[in-house]
């Protein structure tokens, strides 16, 4: 198959159901959580503030601060046992307050989250600072999250972020996340983010550059330089095609491509199985159009480039055996000549 049947951007990993979600319940309230409840009375004599209220300042009384417990529940005197879990702190002051309405005077309660443990979530792996944290109220997006961690210690190309979130888990390239801004999730309490170093790389096999010739690497397998490398900066990285070998008019490139994108091509994919297929794309390098065709092909993880060898070698190759077997002979003749 000809390069020119595919020169768009390969697929990356990516968000897809994690980036069309919410990130949850922030601001919410959550079991572990500490609250410090305040209970303000419009005048003394009521509930909380006695009669004689010249010896304390203010109106208001602060009840002692309480872990919300496994089910959910807070105490508050005069109130009863009340289930905050899941709802925000002004929703339960509210509550607070009606039940404290025909015993206060005109109560209104502040709640505010004190601590907060159930809103945590985790970043670790490859970055400068692995921390574990409470999301703010207002939310946080991934991005801010690896930021707080010191960033990733790796270039953003090799970077694969990881999110397991609920039971599920699911993966995206830093790039994906700076030139796509969808990607950049909304965290929700209990994720965790994992990033790992990932670096792409390719090999070159044939009629190329014989291993070490190129800045001392000692083989044929290059690391990628960026996200999207071309056919073409792979070539050159790898020092190119060999002048005194290289068949130019066939390169090859041997890559497993998945089913979908093969169909979109227009390719019959009905005898494989697999969700992958074994591919060949060719390129010919000796015309212009191949040279431009693979400066828009990008490469994939893995890619295997093969580069033929020429006729004129191989028919090379032939005659130098042909010399090497009749050369003894001819020294046998010429020395049977002189000994007569």
């Amino acid at each position: 198959m000809s390069v020119a049947n595919r020169t768009t951007v390969g697929a990356t990993p990516s968000f897809r159901s994690l980036a069309n979600r919410s990130g949850g319940s922030q601001g919410r309230i959550a079991i572990g959580d500490v609250l410090a409840i305040t209970v303000f009375e419009a005048q003394s004599g009521g509930l909380f503030i006695p009669s004689d209220s010249s010896s304390r300042s203010g109106n208001f009384v602060q009840v002692p601060n309480q872990q919300v417990d496994a089910s959910g529940m807070v105490s508050v005197p005069y109130a009863g046992s009340i289930r905050v879990a899941g709802r925000t702190a002004d929703q339960v002051g509210k509550e607070i307050a009606q039940l404290l309405a025909k015993r206060a005077i005109e109560p209104q309660v502040i709640v505010t989250q004190v601590e907060r443990h159930g809103n945590d979530i985790s970043i670790l792996g490859d970055v400068n600072l692995a921390t574990r944290f409470s999301l703010d109220p207002g939310g946080m997006r991934l991005l801010g999250a690896i930021a707080r961690a010191g960033g990733p210690r790796s270039p953003a190309y090799e970077t694969l972020i990881t999110v397991q979130r609920g039971g599920r888990t699911e993966q995206a390239l830093m790039t994906n996340l700076v030139k796509n801004p969808s990607q950049n999730i909304q965290l929700a309490a209990g994720d965790a983010v994992y990033l790992s170093r990932e670096p792409k790389i390719f090999m070159t096999l044939g009629a190329t550059l014989p291993p070490g010739s190129v800045g001392g690497i000692n083989n044929r397998r290059f690391p990628f330089d960026n996200d999207n490398m071309t056919l073409a900066e792979a070539i050159a990285k790898s020092g190119g095609l060999d002048d005194a070998r290289a068949d130019p008019t066939a390169v090859f490139v041997y890559r497993m491509e998945s089913r979908r994108t093969l169909s979109e091509m227009g390719v019959d994919t009905t005898r494989y199985a697999s969700d992958l297929v074994p591919t060949i794309y060719t390129v010919n390098l000796a015309q212009a159009d191949g040279l431009f065709l693979s400066s828009s092909f990008f490469m994939r993880n893995k890619d295997i480039i093969y580069v033929s060898t020429s006729q004129s070698t191989e028919v090379n190759k032939f005659f130098g055996m042909v010399r090497s077997t009749t050369a003894p002979f001819y020294d046998v003749s010429v020395g049977a000549a002189t000994i007569r």
